[in-house]
């Protein structure tokens, strides 16, 4: 994995056992009830869960606009820990430039993606950690409320796990 200082860090504990929220963060059947904030949902979900696989997931939006979101994984430690490298796509997963989104020209064209899953007294804490490589690009992710975005997701994501 690249190693950069610009991070933008999202945690949450849910009230489930590690095993249960892996399952949720990793099936697409599961995937396809939560990704995407609240009103949007997820039509489509392709998981191929192994060093050198690849996902492809779609957000649709109330509009009807579809976000298509790949990724390579890097690194799968199960129940424990995903280290990926994650872009924006085409319905095909090819890999599209953010300002076709209308996103800043900062927004970085990839991201390096970690997501742990620690158990905490019969919790489990999920950490997303964004990893880009310029300040410039940290910033343009906040001016999108990619962290309130996910904020919403993981709403859903508490309810697909009860």
């Amino acid at each position: 994995m690249k190693t950069t200082s610009y991070e933008l860090r999202i945690e949450r504990i849910f009230d489930a056992p590690r095993q249960l929220v892996w399952n949720a963060w990793t099936t697409p059947e599961f995937i396809m009830q939560w990704w995407g904030p609240e009103h949007f949902d997820s039509p489509t979900c392709k998981v191929d869960l192994r060093v050198g696989g690849s996902y492809l997931y779609c957000m649709r939006g109330p509009d009807g606009t579809r976000h298509w979101t790949a990724g390579k994984y890097t690194e799968i430690v199960p129940i424990e820990k995903i280290v990926c490298v994650q872009v924006f796509a085409n319905e095909s997963g090819e890999q599209i430039d953010p300002t076709e989104f209308g996103f800043s020209p900062n927004f970085p064209k990839e991201v390096f993606l970690t997501t742990t899953f620690e158990e905490v007294a019969d919790k489990t804490k999920l950490t997303i950690h964004y990893h880009v490589d310029s300040a410039e690009s940290l910033e343009a992710m906040r001016g999108v409320q990619m962290k309130e975005g996910w904020e919403s997701s993981l709403n859903k994501f508490e309810r697909a796990i009860r």
